[in-house]
């Protein structure tokens, strides 16, 4: 597994790294037996960065993280955690300097830790950019040691660009071959700012493992079905915002730039030929998944030709849906 570091923080992450959303919830049931297999696959195949949420199975997935780390003896793993998500409605005014305090000391009774490596404020509305108390409440959190750092997860290229005016460690935005804007732009302010870029959503919930089809089937509490078009939350999170025929249709010109390499690899080791990208955070909710995204480390990097693909089929049959919306 490669190693890159991880902005100015100086330290250094596994370019792979595992996306526990899957095990917590929103993606059909998941065992805790098959949610620990998975995770123990991350960790032996090298993984070192673990990204969770306190929504996430409303804690389960932090719990499960935490269980996994210790049974294993504390191995030098960077945890990286959300916040905010748990108000409702969620608003900017939900958004205080208490409710910041109470969901860190929450995280760190269910991780089990005395400091967080990474607190991302959660997809939080636009105003509250725009409210540098928090960011301040932020920055007294880590004074206080209950936070090694602290990052933003956006949905929008706009929120991204607007916190880097603070002293942020990182940034969590959708990028993979159906969500190319972030790397016109926001790649290289966020690099020449040292500020880690942490890619979510990579496999565009499955679009891009080339394994869905008309007929695949969602289970009722799988985001991939009740969320569809936005019901529960920002619809630029389930296949990318791309409309799921579209994206359906796009996968098969994808098919035959790829060549006989699997797609969910090949399209983990395309999002790694941005330098830019501190690690991706594929899902997994079983060992042979998790085995499989990290072994996509070890794929040799797309040729220029099939970039150069890649990049039409996008602008060909995806960007005018997501384009300009994220």
């Amino acid at each position: 597994m490669q190693q890159r570091t991880f902005g100015r923080l100086g330290r250094s992450v596994s370019e792979i790294g595992f996306g526990a959303w899957a095990i917590g919830g929103s993606w059909g049931e998941v065992s805790d037996r098959d949610a620990e297999a998975a995770l123990e696959a991350a960790l032996d195949a090298g993984v070192t960065f673990l990204d969770t949420a306190d929504v996430y199975g409303d804690g389960r997935s932090e719990r499960l993280i935490a269980r996994v780390l210790k049974a294993r003896g504390r191995p030098d793993v960077m945890v990286a955690t959300k916040a905010g998500r748990k108000i409702s409605p969620h608003v900017s005014a939900g958004y205080t300097p208490e409710a910041l305090r109470g969901f860190v000391e929450d995280s760190l009774r269910r991780l089990e830790t005395d400091a967080l490596d990474l607190v991302q404020l959660h997809c939080p509305p636009v105003e509250v950019y725009y409210r540098p108390e928090l960011f301040e409440e932020l920055d007294r959190l880590v004074t206080a040691g209950k936070l090694k750092a602290y990052g933003v997860s956006v949905e929008k290229v706009e929120e991204a660009i607007k916190a880097l005016e603070y002293p942020i460690a990182s940034v969590q935005i959708i990028f993979n071959m159906f969500r190319l804007r972030p790397a016109e732009l926001f790649f290289g302010l966020a690099k020449a700012k040292g500020v880690g870029i942490i890619a979510r959503v990579p496999l565009a919930s499955g679009l891009l493992t080339g394994k869905l089809s008309a007929s695949s089937t969602f289970a009722a509490d799988d985001h991939r079905q009740f969320n569809r078009h936005g019901e529960a939350f920002d619809v630029g999170e389930t296949f990318s915002g791309v409309p799921y025929d579209v994206g359906l249709a796009a996968v098969e010109e994808v098919r035959a730039v790829i060549g006989n390499v699997p797609m969910a690899q090949f399209a983990l080791r395309w999002i790694l030929a941005f330098d830019a990208v501190t690690v991706v955070i594929p899902g997994a909710r079983n060992p042979a998944q998790a085995a499989s995204n990290a072994a996509a480390a070890d794929l040799p990097a797309p040729t220029d030709e099939q970039m150069a693909a890649i990049r039409a089929i996008y602008d060909a049959r995806i960007r005018p849906y997501v384009h300009q919306r994220w």
